[in-house]
């Protein structure tokens, strides 16, 4: 049985203000201790939250890694062993807005996915088709070359020690969702293409759903069979509306 998960991405939101705020309503909600719970917060402000989350069972993340795993000399990049050091054990790779507007190609998210790996963090491949992309009926090609990507180079052991996030670029900060049957649908492709090169991989991978998640439609979408939890944009900057979706993965 997988553990369902549901984690937010804060993007690049937030001051010290606004973050001591929103920790402080984290701290106040009644989660489900059968979900494991998630925050993505900017790299200026995860010693923030972990302070401020110190005692929670909410484990902090990044929202990105360089592809050199140690310390060196790249600058503005932060490297997994620095994000490992200060606690996150979590973070985010391949997410579609980097792809899209920063240029991150298949190869540079198989490295930062690498490296996060090596230094003991756990990755979130986030794969995702675009409207133009499902509208030409190439989502399944295009999510299948994202993860087979990963897959070529790493093996599908890798993902024994990942997550996936499937996040239609189309339903991102759009308010569009896809729908539960949509979702599953693909949910279904990427956990049937883990099984063509392991069973045992594919059956315990969490693939989470992003993409404008709400607690209105968290309910069903989580109940779909393949899809184990969200990776939630917006909505997470409310605490009463974050803790409502931990909810309903939890229901």
């Amino acid at each position: 049985m997988r553990r369902p998960m549901v984690a937010g991405n804060w993007k690049m939101h937030g001051t010290c203000a606004s973050v001591a705020e929103l920790a402080e309503g984290l701290r106040d909600l009644a989660l489900s201790s059968d979900v494991d719970v998630a925050v993505f917060p900017s790299s200026l402000h995860i010693s923030q939250v972990l302070a401020g989350l110190q005692g929670v069972c909410i484990q902090v993340g990044a929202q990105d890694c360089s592809v050199e795993p140690m310390p060196g000399a790249l600058t503005g990049e932060v490297s997994a062993s620095q994000l490992l050091d200060v606690g996150c054990v979590l973070v985010l790779v391949g997410h579609s807005e980097r792809r899209q507007l920063l240029g991150e190609t298949d190869e540079v998210v198989g490295r930062k996915f690498a490296a996060a790996q090596a230094c003991g963090l756990t990755p979130v491949l986030c794969v995702g088709e675009t409207l133009a992309q499902r509208e030409a009926g190439k989502t399944l090609e295009v999510v299948s070359h994202q993860l087979g990507c990963v897959i070529d180079e790493l093996g599908v052991g890798a993902f024994s020690r990942a997550v996936v996030a499937y996040e239609p670029v189309w339903a991102i900060g759009t308010g569009l969702t896809a729908t539960p049957q949509q979702a599953q649908e693909v949910h279904a492709a990427i956990r049937l293409q883990l099984a063509a090169e392991s069973a045992e991989v594919a059956a315990g991978v969490r693939i989470l759903y992003g993409g404008s998640v709400k607690a209105a439609s968290a309910v069903e979408l989580f109940g779909m069979p393949d899809i184990d939890g969200g990776l939630v944009g917006g909505a997470s900057l409310n605490a009463d509306e974050f803790g409502a979706i931990c909810r309903a993965a939890g229901n």
